[in-house]
């Protein structure tokens, strides 16, 4: 089998400010947007583990097929940051990292503080 050239993956982290704070206290909604995604990008989900913090934030992990999508919330200062790596086993999926990045950010009406892509 001739495979092209082998690079890992697009690795995007993303912190996001967020005004609606009911955003980053609903883990439910936050699972039900991804599982949208996950279906959208054909992405297979493999596991996930939520936990809802006393302070209504909450920190989910999606660990797919693929390789992961992480969050993790502060609505006492609106913020979020995100964590989304796919793997390009046979295929580069570079556009998949930041559609489904750009996908989150519309979901929360967010604004990006800050920005970075890992090609690894």
């Amino acid at each position: 089998m001739d495979l092209p050239p082998y690079s890992p993956g697009l690795h995007k982290l993303v912190t996001l400010h967020v005004d609606k704070t009911e955003k980053l206290t609903s883990s439910t909604d936050f699972v039900t947007v991804t599982n949208s995604i996950l279906e959208k990008y054909s992405l297979e989900k493999v596991g996930v583990v939520v936990h809802d913090f006393e302070n209504n934030s909450f920190t989910i992990s999606f660990c797919l097929k693929e390789s992961h999508i992480c969050i993790h919330t502060w609505p006492e200062y609106n913020q979020l940051t995100l964590d989304v790596y796919l793997c390009n086993y046979l295929q580069d999926n570079s556009h998949k990292v930041r559609s489904v990045v750009a996908d989150y950010i519309t979901y929360f009406e967010a604004k990006i503080i800050k920005d970075f892509e890992i090609n690894r």
